[in-house]
């Protein structure tokens, strides 16, 4: 059985896990601290490595992280400390961690996950992961393959930001009904499919729990399906790229 530690670092908690990567399930406990605000560099890698000490674990290690990862640096702080803008995450967490590690975008680690045991395993061509939460996070996987560091929830949509329109977090400010915020992903989801034709949506974050509320009411093209692995697909999918490229 070959194992991995993946750990998703969010605005409001670090949660990690051992994973089976033969089956995608946790092995044990899912584990989570607070994330340490102001979450800085040093106060985040220190959090993760007390966080994970308990696991004695000296294999493979992935990180999915709230930023468009490029060459191992962080390029934006949308919910973290703007001192991770242009900080190279993968030499600061392997320094704190004592071990090398692999950081990629958490929405990606969220698609590479549902891609290789969830929702979107073994589908044909394009396949979009949308996760509604405080923003949108977005990952593009093609025949199985990521297309890395995809930041769709900042398209435009007339005028504004596709996060500010139809985040789970927007219906929530606002008071929309299913129904109000339903037509709004709807012009969201078609904005994305006059770019990209993808042949599957995927829809993750917490409000997919309620997916029988919103999915029957879109108005779109291309069938939309929710993601099955919930808040475990980051974990599960940073465990997964860091075997890859162990």
């Amino acid at each position: 059985m070959s194992t991995a530690i993946g750990i998703d670092v969010g605005g409001s908690g670090i949660k990690a896990a051992l994973v089976n990567l033969d089956t995608g399930a946790f092995i044990g406990e899912r584990v989570r601290v607070d994330t340490p605000q102001p979450a800085t560099p040093e106060a985040v890698v220190l959090a993760t490595a007390e966080l994970i000490r308990p696991f004695a674990h000296t294999g493979p290690i992935g990180i999915g992280f709230p930023s468009p990862i490029v060459g191992g640096v962080a390029t934006t702080a949308n919910n973290i400390d703007p001192q991770w803008v242009g900080a190279r995450a993968d030499d600061l967490f392997a320094a704190g961690l004592g071990t090398p590690v692999t950081v990629i975008n958490d929405a990606d680690a969220a698609g590479i996950g549902e891609s290789r045991f969830g929702a979107a395993h073994d589908v044909p061509g394009v396949v979009i992961l949308l996760t509604l939460g405080t923003g949108i996070g977005s990952a593009i996987i093609h025949d199985g393959v990521l297309v890395p560091n995809t930041e769709l929830g900042h398209l435009q949509v007339r005028g504004k930001d596709a996060e500010r329109r139809a985040a789970a977090s927007v219906r929530e400010h606002k008071g929309l009904s299913w129904h109000e915020w339903a037509k709004d992903l709807s012009e969201v989801i078609c904005a994305i499919d006059r770019l990209f034709w993808p042949d599957l949506v995927l829809l993750g974050g917490g409000v997919s729990r309620k997916a029988d509320k919103f999915v029957p009411l879109l108005d779109v093209r291309p069938p939309v399906r929710t993601a099955t692995l919930l808040n475990a697909a980051g974990i599960v999918g940073a465990a997964t790229a860091a075997a890859a490229r162990a």
